[in-house]
């Protein structure tokens, strides 16, 4: 079930040399604090173009693998690759070359509370590029207009913002670098079910039209069904990788407790009423990035 995704990937704009197959491999992953062993023996591959669910009881290590895959922690045993290089054998110079080449949003935006949201973005831009003040500010108002921000959310602190526009200020920050991963911690966590949805809705267009492989942490069904491709589960220490479908179809009783439970009745029920493309994924979009600001439900004092 690891090996190649039941739906084919959404159609990718040419980003330079187009790049098929997988961009994530990890083999053998073992990771541990102390004598605590989070994954041992760990196998997963991502596919370019792909928007890759990650679940999993508390403590099994989500956010554990997203970091090892990023290589802000170095895994005791095993090999991981991304975008063709193995992160075990590469420099500090060459890992944060790769590195430049994903984007991260952590839980909540993680945001710099005593940074506006235009200087936030303009982190990454500081830190790997010479770029000048002007040209930076210019990415970052663009960023800011790419996720559905207004733009005199340029100029405004985290402390000011909903969690909804945290998250999207977030998210702009994490695109800065124009990734070609994006790495997503929760994305939805903590938003209403209207912010929720436009905020996949966002995910799987920016996807579509940026050419992204997405990995998410998430624990919403409705992220899941909506624009998910394929879902890891960690249980023991492993992996089982595959489309919810097939997950169902295993003989486990958390996956059948999580998928077939009241709330992922629920979520099931709401992706047969959407129409889907010949990808799998949903055919109407709740979002124009090129649009007006849309709040999706959300208000500054929610």
């Amino acid at each position: 079930m690891n090996a190649a995704p039941a739906n084919p990937a959404p159609d990718q704009p040419s980003r330079g040399q187009a790049r098929s197959g997988p961009v994530i491999e990890v083999s053998g992953l073992r990771t541990q604090f102390g004598d605590q062993v989070i994954h041992d023996g760990l196998d997963l591959q991502v596919d370019a173009g792909e928007i890759m669910g990650v679940v999993g009881g508390s403590g099994t290590g989500k956010s554990v693998l997203l970091r090892a895959i990023i290589g802000l922690i170095r895994p005791a045993a095993g090999r991981i690759r991304v975008l063709g290089q193995d992160t075990g054998r590469l420099k500090p110079a060459e890992l944060r070359a790769m590195q430049r080449r994903t984007g991260v949003l952590f839980q909540d935006g993680a945001l710099f509370s005593s940074l506006s949201v235009e200087q936030n973005i303009e982190v990454p831009l500081r830190e790997h590029t010479r770029l000048g003040p002007r040209l930076r500010r210019q990415i970052a108002e663009l960023k800011i207009g790419l996720v559905g921000l207004p733009p005199d959310s340029a100029n405004k602190f985290p402390a000011q913002l909903s969690g909804g526009m945290r998250k999207r200020a977030g998210l702009a920050r994490a695109l800065a670098l124009d990734p070609e991963i994006l790495f997503l911690d929760e994305p939805t966590a903590g938003l209403d079910p209207i912010g929720a949805h436009n905020f996949d809705e966002l995910i799987l267009e920016l996807s579509q039209a940026l050419g992204l492989t997405v990995v998410m942490v998430t624990h919403d069904l409705d992220t899941l069904y909506a624009i998910c491709h394929r879902v890891s589960v960690l249980i023991d220490k492993r992996v089982k990788v595959g489309t919810i479908d097939e997950l169902m179809r295993l003989p486990d009783d958390w996956i059948r407790d999580y998928f077939r439970g009241p709330r992922g009745r629920a979520a099931s029920a709401s992706r047969k009423q959407r129409p889907r493309d010949r990808s799998g994924t949903p055919a109407d979009k709740g979002l124009s990035m090129a649009g007006p600001w849309h709040a999706g439900g959300e208000r500054k004092d929610a």
